[in-house]
Formats: C-alpha cells, structure tokens, sequence
C-alpha cells in the first residue's frame, strides 16, 4: 500500500529541504536583486526587465482566459443539464432523437449519446447515482447553514437522491449539535437521507481542521452505504462549506460528467467557486480580493492540465474509500486532495472543470478591523499550500515513484513557480526598479538604471489592460445591488479597483511570506483558522441580540 500520509513530527533531511526550498527562493529573488544593485546595476536591471516580460507575457494570458472563461460560465449556466442527464437514462433512444433534431451548439452532447450507447462496457445509469453532500461546519449559525442546505433542496436534482451528511465538530460545543439536530429534523424528509456526523476533538495523528471533519464523516458513511446496500461505485461525493451555494444545476452536471466519462473512478469533478454571495456587504479591500480569487478560479477552469482540487469539489466514492478520504494532517485539505488522488492512482487522475458556480462567502466580520485581519488568516492558510511542495518533491524525485517522471517534474516545478510568484513578484514589481539607484551610486548617474522605472511602468500599464477587462466582467457577474445600499455604492464597486496593488502587497505577498517563512523555519501550521463569514443582516441581527 502507498503511504499517502504527510509526515508528523521530524522530517527527513530532503524533506526538510524541500519545507525550506519556496522560502528559499522567495526571498532569494529579492536577495538576488539586492546584490546586482551592489554589483553590477546593469545585470540588476535585465534581471528586472526579465521579470516583468514574464508578468506581462502572463497578463496577456489572464485577459483572455478571463473574457473566454467567463463566456464559458454563462453558457454552462443556460444549459438544462436536468434532460440532458435525462437522456442517459435511455442513451439509444435519446440518439435516435437527437439524430433527427441535432443541436449543433452542444453536438458534443450528441456525440456522448452515441458513445454510451453503442459501447459494450456498461455505462452507469443516472437514476442508480446517489450525490452525497457533506456539509462540514465548526460554530456557524443555523440560519448560515439552511440557507446552503435550501440551496441544494431547490436544485435541479431529484432530492430522493441526494443524501447529506452534516459533518460538526464537537470543539463547536452544545449550541453546534442543537443546530445540527435542527437542521436535520426540518430537513429529514426532504432528502434520500438527512445524517448529522459528530467528530471528536484531539483525535490522534490529526492537526485542526476540515480534513479530519470530512474523513470522520466519509468513513461513517462507508458503514452507511454498505448497510443501504448501495454501492460505492453509485455515488459521488461532494463537500461543501457551510456557506456554500451550489448552482441549481450542479449535481445534474456532475452527474452527467460522471457518467459519460469510462475512467471515472480517476477523475475528480471542480466547479468555480465564486466568493459573490455577500460581495455587497464586504469592505472595498475585501471585495477586491474576493473578485481576483473568483475571476482566478475562473481562469483556472480553463486550463485544465493545470487544474487542482479547490474548496468544494466532488469525487467518486469508491476512490475515496480506497484513498481512506481526505488528509487529516494538513489544513488545506483541499488542494492537498488533488496531490493525494495524483499519486494513489500512479498519475492517472484528473480534474474535470464544471463551469457552473458555487457561490462562497467573502470575508466578513462584525468589525472592520477584524474583517482585515480575518482576510489575512484565509489567504495564510491557502498559501499554507506551499506545504505540498515537500511532499511531491519527495514522491517525484524518489527511486521507487509511481508516476512518470516528466509528468511529475512539470507538476512539482508549477507548484513551486506559483507559490514563489505569488510571494515576490509583487514586491519585485512594486518596488525593484528603485533598488538599483537607492543602493549604487554609479546606478543613480546611469541612464538605464534612471529609465528603468519608467519602463516598468509603462510595462505596468500595458499589463492594466487585464485588470480593465476584469472590472468589466466584474460588474456583469455582480448580484443584484441589495435595496438597502443607495446607487453610490455601485460607485465604490468601481472605484475599489485601485486598491489592487495594495493588495497584493499586503495581503497575497504577506501571506506567502508568513506561509513560507513557517516552513522556512519549521514553524508547521497545525490548526484551521475558521474564516468569519457573514452578511451585513446577520451581523446586525446579532448586535440586536446582545442589546436585548
């Protein structure tokens, strides 16, 4: 058996090399630019000019995946994935059909008709798949939580075959198990089956976090299936947060995808997550922030070779019973999900992009310094993801690897590319074409090292041409502007845009850093700080509350 499990404790050497190596390189580009100011300011300046080539070249790469890629979500929205699962119900005779009335705006659906059913491996039929949800939750309130599981109940999909499980902890203490027992007596009806999963503190060999709640909720329910007599190969899992809503058609599409595609049991299925729900309420910075990491997912459906399990994600259960579920010493359990699949399945498993939307809260507390700090504690822990770096460096560069070399050195060097992007390429823009005249006097007279912030500048704004195309789409994808909220603050929506560099400064950089720096130093980051999420009613409902 392959030992999928992220080291505890002392780390081998190379494995301590490789927690030090994003660190390493992320401050290393900016010692890097230090010592050429002092050395040879010229070299300073190519090496800047290099760099900035690179983000431009990437900017350009951004816009047009954005502008394709959000064609993309609209369309998939329109869709009625509801009859096209339905015609896999009866693949032979929805092909006679569609050969008499083909579509020509989705003939691939066509082409999946003729494929299941002319072929002599048996394909599952979607009246014999059942969803699981599992929804995992610390201390959110009751009414965070309806709203997801409301969300589900009036989708597309026929609820009698959905099964949910209401994963919580019970560090949430007893207000989070009456809320569990509520949610399941108004629901219990409604759903195949409505569980609720309570996950004990301080089990051992786990850290705080998701991955221990959602492992302890799958592994109840393999005892589950297999007492309803329900094979795993029938259902696909997929966890959500608590403030998680699903496009009304999600689990019709998974469904879909699942079915029509032979390797199944070796795919996992990503929908975008899109951090919109309450985007009206949140601060200018945080609404920044929350529409870069929407339009970035969005980019990231479109490259599918390069797409890794984020946040909400789906995945058969037969695989995650084989793989013992989700890692429960990591917190981000997440991304993690994708590294663990890739190397169980000895390189042969993928992510399927589902180009409709979950919709996720941004960050948002009941005070606006705690909302900026909370911010901060989501992006360190998603920039926690470097902590991957390790452990596929140590799987790829190993004598007794399962995956193919090339496949796996591509992997490994596009996991650590973007982790040390993310740390120094905005303080190398920023700021690096300063450093040569403030650190070399021969650099202050030279006319190079003088016109080189001019040239990083004009190479910035020619980059400015991704970030208008953003705004643009930003304001298309908006919900509508909630009544409580006057016309000027559609105002703000537009003029938050030039806190972007700020940003990026101080919170993408800081966090990688801080990320980086813990594994630098063996600082390991053993607990999952939960996000506070909220809108501006439910804050306001809960100060009422304590004024009474």
């Amino acid at each position: 058996m392959i030992n999928l499990e992220i080291p505890l404790g002392k780390r081998t050497p190379g494995y301590r090399f490789l927690e030090m190596l994003p660190g390493i390189l992320s401050y290393g580009a900016i010692i890097l630019l230090v010592i050429l100011s002092v050395v040879n300011p010229l070299l300073a300046a190519i090496y800047l000019l290099l760099v900035a080539t690179t983000v431009l070249v990437k900017a350009v790469a951004v816009a047009y995946h954005t502008i394709k890629g959000r064609n993309k979500v609209e369309a998939a929205q329109k869709l009625d994935w509801h009859g096209l699962l339905k015609d896999l119900e009866s693949p032979e005779e929805a092909y006679v059909r569609w050969q008499n009335a083909p579509q020509k705006d989705i003939a691939w659906h066509g082409e999946n008709l003729r494929l299941v059913s002319s072929s002599v491996e048996p394909f599952p039929v979607p009246s014999t798949i059942y969803n699981t949800v599992i929804i995992a939750t610390y201390n959110e309130a009751y009414e965070i939580l309806e709203e997801t599981i409301k969300t589900v109940q009036e989708g597309t999909y026929d609820n009698k075959q959905l099964i949910i499980v209401l994963a919580y902890e019970a560090r949430g203490g007893e207000e989070t198990k009456h809320t569990a027992e509520r949610l399941k007596k108004k629901f219990a009806d409604v759903f195949y089956a409505f569980e609720t999963v309570e996950h004990p503190a301080d089990l051992p060999g786990e850290v705080v976090g998701k991955g221990g709640n959602v492992t302890h909720a799958g592994r109840f329910l393999k005892t589950w299936l297999a007492k309803k007599d329900i094979n795993f190969q029938d259902v696909i899992v997929t966890t959500l947060d608590s403030d998680n809503r699903p496009h009304a058609t999600y689990f019709d599409y998974v469904t879909y995808e699942y079915i029509v595609h032979d390797n199944r049991k070796h795919l996992s299925y990503q929908p975008v997550s899109l951090f919109l729900n309450n985007i009206w309420d949140v601060p200018a910075p945080m609404r920044v922030i929350a529409t870069g990491n929407s339009f970035w997912n969005i980019i990231s459906a479109m490259r599918p070779h390069t797409l890794r399990n984020f946040a909400s994600h789906s995945q058969p259960m037969d695989a995650l019973v084989e793989m013992d579920f989700w890692s429960t010493r990591t917190i981000v359990e997440d991304g993690h999900q994708y590294w663990r699949s890739w190397f169980y399945f000895g390189g042969n498993y993928d992510v399927v992009p589902i180009f409709v939307p979950i919709y996720q809260d941004a960050v948002l507390s009941d005070t606006y310094g705690k909302t900026l700090k909370a911010q901060f504690v989501q992006l360190r822990r998603w920039a926690y993801g470097a902590s991957d770096v390790p452990y596929v460096g140590t799987r790829v560069f190993s004598r007794s690897r399962n995956v193919p070399l090339w496949a796996g050195l591509l992997r490994f060097i596009r996991l650590l590319d973007g982790h040390v992007t993310l740390a120094c390429i905005p303080i190398l823009i920023t700021f690096g074409g300063y450093i040569p005249q403030l650190l070399n006097y021969e650099a202050a007279r030279s006319v190079a090292a003088n016109q080189l912030p001019e040239v990083l500048g004009i190479m910035q704004r020619i980059a400015m041409v991704g970030l208008i195309i953003t705004v643009f789409l930003a304001f298309k994808m908006l919900p509508a502007r909630p009544a409580r909220y006057k016309r000027r603050r559609t105002l703000g929506m537009l003029l938050q845009w030039i806190l972007m560099p700020v940003t990026a400064l101080t919170y993408s950089s800081a966090s990688a850093f801080y990320s980086q720096t813990r594994l630098l130093f063996a600082r390991y980051m053993e607990k999952f700080d939960v996000t506070d999420k909220a809108t501006k009613i439910a804050i306001d409902r809960t100060k009422q509350k304590k004024k009474r």
